[in-house]
């Protein structure tokens, strides 16, 4: 018996469209009462993907994610709500299904008495809480920069469409397994010089970011938030774990930067 699960925004369109596919699906036999399902759809937005994800996390290797979106941008979603006979059908004729996958973001914040690992799928960003960062940064073990400014923000690349955009980093594509390091107003003078620029590093890469101390820090991991923290360093790098999206049908990816950045 296959099983599945809906994360749904809490808006009275995605709350109906969630209730219509439930009915569908436990009809034709599913079951919503699993701790792992087979499938998890996303009715909402990409912050509901971002809930879906962070929910079942820590069962990335048997769970496959779809996305309906009922608002104006849902870069993760393949559906629309008048897709929704189309996207049931797929779901209850299909046996097998394809997936993709898309790579994710390693976090590693140690702290004086504690370590935290976490796995973001769109970025990881820390800022100053007091004034201007002061950090200095490492790339595999050798000091890179000394940073001052905003924040970091570390994207990976289905999420170098999200902050790491708007903070003028690249976009990469998924199938690149990169992470993406931009600054956040960075000071650069006579005094003070950073790079500048976002950097990509490759899989096998590390970077370590190693904050001053006399300041407290604001961790956001996709839509997580963490304040007043006192960080000794936060050390990131490509996850060996992926997230696994079932593809019903061909959607390119700068087909879907298009349709949410260009196409009116």
């Amino acid at each position: 018996m296959k099983c599945f699960d809906i994360v749904v925004r809490d808006d009275e369109i995605s709350r109906s469209i969630q209730r219509r596919i439930a009915n569908i699906l436990i009809h034709a036999g599913w079951t919503q009462t699993c701790d792992v399902p087979d499938i998890v759809l996303s009715v909402g937005g990409d912050g509901t993907m971002l809930e879906a994800f962070h929910q079942y996390v820590g069962h990335l290797e048997e769970v496959a994610f779809v996305g309906l979106h009922t608002g104006r941008l849902g870069f993760y979603a393949d559906w629309k709500p008048e897709d929704i006979d189309k996207l049931l059908e797929k779901i209850l004729l299909s046996d097998a299904y394809e997936t993709v996958e898309y790579p994710l973001v390693h976090v590693q914040l140690i702290m004086e008495n504690e370590v935290r690992n976490y796995l973001a799928l769109n970025e990881c960003v820390i800022k100053s809480l007091t004034g201007t960062m002061v950090a200095q940064v490492s790339i595999n073990g050798d000091e890179f920069e000394q940073f001052r400014g905003d924040g970091l923000c570390i994207s990976t690349p289905s999420g170098s469409t999200a902050y790491n955009k708007s903070l003028g980093g690249a976009i990469l594509h998924p199938s690149i397994e990169a992470i993406q390091v931009a600054e956040m107003a960075s000071i650069n003078n006579r005094v003070y010089r950073t790079i500048g620029s976002s950097i990509v590093l490759p899989k096998h890469h590390h970077c370590v970011i190693t904050p001053s101390q006399e300041m407290t820090y604001q961790i956001h991991i996709d839509h997580l938030t963490m304040q007043n923290l006192k960080i000794d360093q936060v050390k990131v790098r490509m996850a060996d774990e992926k997230i696994r999206f079932v593809r019903y049908r061909n959607f390119p990816f700068w087909m879907r930067v298009r349709a949410s950045f260009i196409k009116e």
